[in-house]
């Protein structure tokens, strides 16, 4: 499915006053102090959900070296990590590379490293890649950035290579109800959503060839039903974004 409602280019209502959200802004707020628990519990139902869904979107192989840009608290190093051949989790944020790195101290895995860098400007090895992971990322950059990781991702990967891409669908109910302060508070952090059009172009302008994109249901069991069914005609019950890109191959590199 690729169609989408028009959206215009700019920032969403997470944008701050004060300026850019950027690394410091991260690194300085209580943005990975709170209550995350939905986020560092690998069983919550939340992190089923999403670790499912993602993976579902592209799924590494044991041989596979893959690179998660935007890794947060490590979410997919740590259920990645036993069965790939190596695993970078990539974040501008000091504070998740130190709190990832405190966590793999205590519990080490074979192949798993992070990396403090920007996603746009990793600095690891050109077309050595077989899959990005890029999974509730493009909310968080503004449009000069998306653009810029993109081309990063395209960059990292081998010819035949995979880019996979999840992001929450800023025309969704509930992200409608955040966004206008009802009942629900908007993220702050959330400054740029992306619809379907636009994360496709983004990922066609930087080279890729888009093998499949989709929206996927919420992980609510009664609004997910009712999203299954009406989601490819009414535009607030899509939910998420998926979409996958592929490096192409060009006769005599792949």
């Amino acid at each position: 499915m690729a169609s989408d409602e028009p959206e215009t280019p700019g920032a969403s209502p997470g944008d701050s006053s004060s300026g850019r959200i950027d690394r410091d802004w991260y690194d300085s707020s209580t943005y990975f102090d709170a209550d995350t628990s939905h986020l560092t519990d690998l069983r919550s139902p939340f992190q089923r959900y999403r670790i499912d869904n993602v993976l579902r979107i592209a799924r590494p192989g044991p041989d596979d070296r893959v690179v998660d840009l935007g890794c947060g608290w490590g979410t997919f190093e740590w259920v990645l990590g036993p069965g790939v051949r190596e695993i970078v989790g990539v974040d501008f944020s000091a504070r998740s590379v130190e709190l990832c790195n405190d966590r793999l101290a205590e519990a080490p895995i074979e192949g798993v490293r992070f990396v403090q860098a920007d996603a746009g400007d990793t600095g690891l090895e050109e077309g050595a890649w077989d899959l990005v992971i890029c999974a509730d990322l493009f909310e968080h950059l503004y449009p000069d950035d998306s653009a810029r990781v993109a081309r990063e991702a395209y960059r990292l990967l081998r010819p035949g290579g995979r880019f996979s891409v999840w992001t929450p669908h800023r025309g969704h109910l509930l992200e409608i109800l955040k966004n206008n302060r009802i009942l629900l508070k908007p993220d702050p952090s959330h400054v740029d959503y992306k619809s379907m059009a636009r994360l496709r172009g983004l990922l066609t302008d930087a080279g890729f060839e888009i093998e499949r994109s989709y929206y996927a249901p919420s992980h609510l069991p009664g609004l997910r039903a009712a999203e299954r069914l009406m989601q490819g005609v009414v535009p607030f019950l899509r939910r998420r974004i998926a979409v996958l890109g592929r490096k192409p191959v060009v006769e005599g590199t792949g």
